[in-house]
């Protein structure tokens, strides 16, 4: 499999988890008949919060893992990263969701690697 069909199939799965973190949302917010903001309800705060999350990091990570490859970063790479920030994206919507802790840190901690790591592959790879 080629580099940028690789990140391809991290941006396509990162692209269903937003849908479905946003379908979560649109549910909740209908039943509890809110429109705009929370209306105090905590779950539909939550649940907006663990949206938000996800839309304020996944964007720049694929951003990332298609320009690697582009650059001809090796598809081992794009896929450890990719895999590595997808889990770390799923385990954080789990932790924050049912407030387990630990699958929230493990998530932000993977996340935070993986994009720490394409970060300075690309730096690394634009100046050389």
């Amino acid at each position: 499999m080629p580099p940028l069909e690789a990140a391809a199939v991290y941006v396509g799965i990162n692209i269903l988890l937003l849908i479905y973190l946003a379908l979560r949302v649109v549910l909740t917010r209908r039943s509890a008949q809110v429109s705009v903001g929370h209306g105090g309800n905590a779950e539909l705060e939550l649940r907006t919060r663990v949206h938000g999350n996800a839309t304020e990091y996944i964007p720049a990570m694929m951003i990332g893992l298609v320009t690697a490859a582009y650059m001809g970063i090796p598809v081992l790479w794009i896929h450890v990263l990719g895999g590595a920030f997808t889990f770390g994206r799923i385990l954080h919507v789990i932790g924050l969701s049912r407030n387990i802790l630990p699958a929230r840190a493990s998530g932000v901690l993977l996340t935070w690697i993986a994009m720490i790591a394409i970060a300075l592959m690309l730096i690394y790879h634009g100046l050389a």
